[in-house]
């Protein structure tokens, strides 16, 4: 790990804040104790804080600012009138260098119209992506568009495969990842002409660096058959909540069940070691951390319920990603297969195509980095 590593957090975002900040700061700084903080938010607010837990004033700096992006607030409002937002100075730290990556809980859509402004899109790539890790029996598998994108086109969807390859290879450590699109069967003649041509042109690739797999169907998400899954976010965002919805259902059974009877009651003490290994799998704070894959920079997204376990976990994350300087390795990948001439005629990103992505991320579309019993959409995670 470098030696230092500056993480930039906007100390106003999410449900919980500014208390989940600190706090998480105080987990992860154990974990990480060369990482070092920027704290943007209200000192009023913050200092208290900052006295209760001295460890954490230790490794932070505080740059105060009384403005915050409310979660209710539209992502094109946020983009014109949040430039002094603890989310917008936080982001344009990283963008002046100042910090390696920057983790919000906050409004999702305001984050990803703000961060596509300030950080600007890497070259060949036209869309940022939602990407995350799910729990399978085989490990983890990377997911992604989980919302940014309601629509995609076929170039997208071939984009997303490439982002997604280098965050398996740098969270998973999978070389070379194993990638595949999600489809309604896994015969290539199936699908939509959308998703039929991303699979032509992911075949056609010569010596990519990822294996692609072909297509999967829903039930191959937590089966651990691949290390990426990529589709639109709509497609992503359904799945996911679809998931966090089995989860709960299958923990309010498990729970009715052990209470329905004496034997019952007695039985739980005997499995509480197995449950408690369950649970702990299925812990959606330690699956805390979206991250806006394809920005000249790192962006992760906190879930906006979490907890400081969770958002610690968040920290974590860019942490790892800053280590593993995701940033330029995937550059290097896009420039080595030429996909800014060959795919791509947006490359820097302008200022209009923010506003009109801001516009896009007010669209009842919603998006959830993690699997969380409160999981909620891109606004909701605001």
């Amino acid at each position: 790990m470098p030696e230092n590593i500056v993480i930039a957090l906007d100390a106003m975002g999410g449900d919980h804040a500014p208390d989940i900040v600190v706090k998480g700061i105080d987990i992860v700084r154990i974990q990480f104790p060369q990482a070092r903080f920027l704290l943007f938010g209200d000192e009023t607010r913050l200092e208290p804080l900052l006295k209760a837990y001295p460890g954490v004033r230790s490794v932070c700096e505080l740059r105060h600012t009384d403005e915050a992006i409310k979660s209710e607030d539209k992502p094109s409002q946020a983009l014109r009138k949040g430039r002094k937002s603890s989310m917008r100075l936080a982001i344009d730290a990283v963008r002046d260098g100042e910090a390696g990556a920057v983790v919000s809980a906050g409004n999702t859509g305001a984050l990803m119209a703000m961060a596509k402004f300030s950080l600007r899109m890497m070259a060949g790539i036209d869309r940022p992506a939602i990407a995350s890790v799910l729990p399978s029996p085989r490990g983890e598998t990377v997911m992604l568009d989980l919302g940014a994108n309601v629509e995609c086109d076929a170039d997208n969807l071939v984009q997303f495969a490439f982002m997604g390859a280098d965050f398996a290879r740098a969270v998973l450590g999978r070389v070379p990842p194993r990638v595949a699109l999600l489809n309604v069967g896994s015969e290539e003649l199936k699908g939509h002409d959308t998703i039929k041509a991303a699979g032509d042109r992911l075949r056609s690739l010569e010596n990519p660096p990822f294996e692609y797999h072909g297509f999967v169907e829903g039930d191959d998400i937590t089966r651990g058959v691949v290390d990426v899954i990529v589709t639109d976010g709509f497609t992503g965002n359904v799945a996911l909540k679809t998931a966090e919805g089995v989860v709960r259902l299958f923990t309010d059974f498990l729970r009715a069940g052990f209470r329905s009877s004496v034997m019952s009651k007695i039985g739980y003490l005997f499995a509480r070691g197995g449950l408690n290994i369950l649970r702990e799998r299925l812990d959606p704070r330690v699956y805390n951390g979206g991250v806006l894959l394809g920005l000249n920079g790192i962006c992760v997204k906190s879930h906006g319920g979490t907890d400081e376990t969770g958002f610690a976990n968040a920290i974590g994350v860019a942490v790892e990603m800053v280590s593993d300087d995701l940033v330029e390795k995937m550059r290097d990948h896009f420039e080595t297969f030429d996909m800014a001439q060959k795919m791509s005629n947006n490359s820097a990103g302008s200022a209009t195509e923010a506003e009109k992505m801001a516009e896009a991320a007010e669209t009842p579309a919603k998006a959830a980095p993690k699997m969380d019993q409160a999981s909620s959409s891109a606004e909701d995670a605001g």
